[in-house]
């Protein structure tokens, strides 16, 4: 959601992007992507507190605090780090968390960093410890040490640096440490899109794009999205191709309805994967507690994949728990499936854990 997305350079092992977008799915992105606050649907909150710090600097005429913006995936962290830019009038830098292992690969960006410039960490808490020491400095005091040599003849020589912004994002705060957390100036918690905004941003994005949706189109594609802008935009990609191959091009009801069941996308939003986990969970463990590790062994996918895809989405909806003696189906889960619960099934004890849980 950006203007003329930037053209694409590399440095080193980074993309400092200006985004000039060559795929279908990229050019589809950047066209819906908002380029100013005024332009984002729902993050009320955020949106304002946000604007208040950029407006302030500059009324300074100087660089804004560093930004740290945290949520689930494909609420628009990228998005308002883009817009973040765009009301700056800066640059905008991009790299992700996992391409700096080491300090040296930061201290390459910060070198040619110049002043005014956005840089936009992606996935921040992933990047190594000896990184996240050199970013505070530079996040702090505008000048890193750049050791040169092994050894007893190492030799670390000060760079300085003009000021700059940090906006880094993150889908799991916790993972930061806390004296990166407390180098940002504001930080933002995105939360999940109502049914209503995701209807404007679907209208939104098919006015940009020229589609035909009507009123009920638009609120059955804005019900199953899971609260996301990304789900919406994509659900709304696929049933526009609907529309287009078996009807008339117009993104009805009817249409939208008949494409999402054959993608697979229910009324509530779940996806085969959810309802391969909610179907192992009651039918082949009867309702749990069963570890997620042979959770995922029943559904054939990673551990990972199930616990940072299907089941938060499981949990915010109700139809599982995590308990100290494993996952578990709540009642709302056997009547979602159709199913009748166990008569000896009870869903107690549902506490949040943190940690793994035991193998049931």
């Amino acid at each position: 959601m950006h203007e003329d997305l930037p053209h694409h350079e590399v440095d080193g092992d980074v993309d400092i992007v200006s985004y000039e977008a060559g795929a279908e799915d990229r050019e589809f992105d950047a066209a819906l992507r908002p380029k100013t606050l005024g332009e984002l649907v729902g993050q009320e909150r955020v949106r304002e507190q946000l604007s208040l710090v950029l407006e302030a600097a500059l009324a300074r005429g100087g660089t804004p605090d560093h930004v740290l913006l945290s949520g689930p995936p494909g609420l628009g962290k990228t998005t308002l780090a883009m817009i973040i830019a765009n009301q700056l009038a800066a640059p905008l830098r991009v790299t992700s968390g996992p391409a700096i292992q080491h300090a040296g690969d930061l201290a390459a960006i910060l070198s040619g960093i110049n002043e005014g410039d956005v840089l936009f960490i992606d996935e921040i808490h992933r990047m190594s410890r000896p990184a996240e020491e050199l970013l505070y400095m530079a996040m702090e005091d505008f000048r890193v040490d750049v050791v040169v040599g092994k050894g007893p003849g190492a030799t670390a020589i000060p760079l300085e640096i003009p000021p700059f912004t940090v906006v880094g994002a993150t889908t799991r705060a916790g993972l930061l440490p806390g004296p990166l957390r407390d180098r940002f100036g504001f930080t933002a918690q995105l939360d999940y899109y109502e049914s209503a905004e995701l209807h404007r941003i679907v209208s939104r994005s098919a006015g940009l794009l020229d589609l035909s949706v009507t009123e009920e189109g638009g609120r059955e594609i804005a019900s199953r999205s899971r609260g996301t802008p990304r789900i919406a935009n994509r659900l709304l990609r696929r049933v526009r191709d609907y529309a287009q191959v078996r009807g008339d091009g117009t993104i009805d009801d009817a249409a939208a309805r008949a494409a999402l069941e054959l993608y697979e996308v229910d009324q509530l939003g779940l996806d085969r994967l959810d309802r391969a986990v909610l179907q192992a969970l009651c039918g082949n463990f009867g309702g749990g507690p069963v570890g997620v590790s042979t959770l995922a062994v029943a559904v054939a996918e990673e551990r990972e994949t199930v616990e940072e895809l299907a089941e938060p989405f499981l949990v915010r909806l109700g139809f599982l728990a995590r308990t100290p003696r494993g996952r578990i189906a709540t009642p709302a889960a056997w009547e979602h499936l159709g199913l009748k619960p166990p008569a000896a099934h009870a869903p107690e004890g549902q506490l949040p854990l943190d940690g793994d849980d035991m193998e049931a």
